[in-house]
């Protein structure tokens, strides 16, 4: 049912009429829904390395309950949660080096859910061989436990992204959980307005001035999914930003501290992170935090902050007292409180939220892709074997425009930088990064001098 149109009318709650329902095709994640569907197409990640021991560990994802472990000898495993004899959870068995034991009868299970002994059973008894129980392939890289939770026979490679492995770069892992649908975390990276005023202009600069101007928006497809771009103004220089959606639910951000001061050209991430759906109503951000000299060189960083449930940056969990989080709310606060699953019903986009508006619509269109049979899209570019990102910050003197028209300026420059970063047959070259700096460089010299 539509609620009552009655948004003019002072005082007219009472008046409205019921909630419309959220939009399930974007936010269910359960086993055959259209968005769960698709992203179980992709290695999703499960876990820290760090948070797996000697004890297994309950985990869930997709609304599923599951066993993540590792063997004796080193290799993680992900099985269903309950024993397929007798139910017991599996999280009170024993990993033994071939597998994990039930500690009800003994059961012993391989990581790709083979039943390797029932030793309650005769010598001669078949039943182990009849008797396959549920479990996920597994893949461990860099500190982080992925799973790939889609048909066995339409498992992808493991994609390796050229902000892996970046030289003198140090990724180290990181998640929270947040109580809410995946999805309203996921395209807060499409929201470049919340940074001017929630992370500046209504409470404190949680990061730096300059996020506090508002910047000229744009929003511009990749091979990978979409960036946003945010042009702006600060003194005689312009810095231009893009946060990166790598479909379906991975995201790249720039340098959290940026002051656009310092020329720069095509300084990669501070952060990737998946967004994983744990259920509808719960999701956990796994990924790294990038340490090295180019997106910290204020030495604010604090890598030893950054782990299971914690990171270095401010407002992204709930451990804080709950008048502090009211007073001086981040992106936590904003996210969670928008309800277990935002109604998209109730919103009135802007035309600062084209954004989120628009990664919907990928979203939609690749969950349909897939609903239809056919394959999720991927980017087939390799540069140096690495699939080429885009997410950036860069800062160029530009002066600004004499005549009063410097929006227009400000905008012609992320513009044509964006062209650049996006654009262009060196996107598949071994040096990509260092062609996009010389490009960079060669166009800002060039506007410089035009503008002078």
């Amino acid at each position: 049912m539509e609620r009552k149109a009655v948004l003019t009318k002072p005082y007219s709650a009472y008046e409205r009429g019921a909630l419309p329902a959220e939009n399930a095709e974007l936010t269910h994640v359960e086993k055959g829904s259209p968005a769960g569907e698709y992203l179980r197409r992709f290695w999703q990640p499960v876990a820290l390395s760090a948070e797996l021991g000697e004890l297994p560990i309950a985990v869930r994802m997709f609304g599923e309950d599951l066993v993540l472990f590792r063997t004796r000898g080193g290799e993680p495993g992900l099985l269903e949660k309950h024993c397929s004899h007798r139910g017991a959870s599996l999280e009170f068995g024993i990993c033994e080096d071939a597998g994990l034991r039930c500690c009800y009868h003994g059961w012993l299970f391989g990581v790709d859910g083979r039943i390797l002994e029932t030793p309650g059973d005769p010598p001669d008894s078949r039943l182990r061989f009849n008797v396959c129980h549920g479990a996920y392939p597994v893949h461990e890289y860099k500190g982080i436990i992925f799973g790939y939770f889609g048909p066995p026979d339409k498992k992808p490679e493991f994609p390796i992204y050229d902000s892996f492995e970046l030289a003198g770069d140090r990724l180290v892992p990181y998640c929270v959980t947040y109580p809410c649908n995946w999805l309203q975390v996921h395209e807060n990276v499409m929201d470049p307005a919340h940074a001017v005023f929630l992370h500046t202009r209504i409470s404190f600069t949680q990061f730096s001035e300059a996020w506090g101007e508002l910047p000229e928006m744009d929003f511009v497809p990749t091979p990978t999914g979409m960036i946003y771009v945010t042009s702006r103004r600060w003194n005689d220089k312009v810095w231009v930003r893009s946060n990166d959606i790598l479909l379906p639910n991975l995201a790249q951000v720039g340098h959290i501290w940026e002051e656009g001061t310092v020329a720069k050209e095509f300084v990669r991430v501070a952060i990737t992170r998946w967004t994983t759906p744990i259920d509808n109503h719960t999701c956990r951000i796994i990924g790294w935090r990038h340490f090295h000299p180019d997106v910290d060189p204020r030495g604010i960083a604090d890598e030893s902050r950054c782990g299971v449930e914690s990171v270095d940056f401010f407002g992204q969990d709930g451990a804080r007292d709950y008048h502090e989080r009211q007073r001086i709310p981040g992106d936590y606060d904003a996210q969670v409180s928008q309800r277990p699953i935002a109604i998209h019903g109730l919103e009135h986009l802007t035309r600062c939220d084209r954004g989120v508006a628009m990664l919907r619509q990928l979203l939609r269109r690749e969950l349909q892709r897939v609903a239809r049979g056919e394959e999720p899209t991927v980017s087939t570019l390799r540069a140096g074997g690495l699939v080429p990102t885009y997410a950036h910050d860069t800062v160029v003197n530009v002066p600004p425009a004499p005549d009063g028209a410097d929006s227009e300026r400000v905008r012609e420059v992320g513009r044509a930088i964006t062209d650049i970063v996006v654009n262009g047959e060196h996107h598949t070259e071994p040096d990509r990064a260092e062609r996009i700096r010389e490009r960079i460089r060669a166009y800002a010299q060039a506007r410089h001098t035009a503008a002078a």
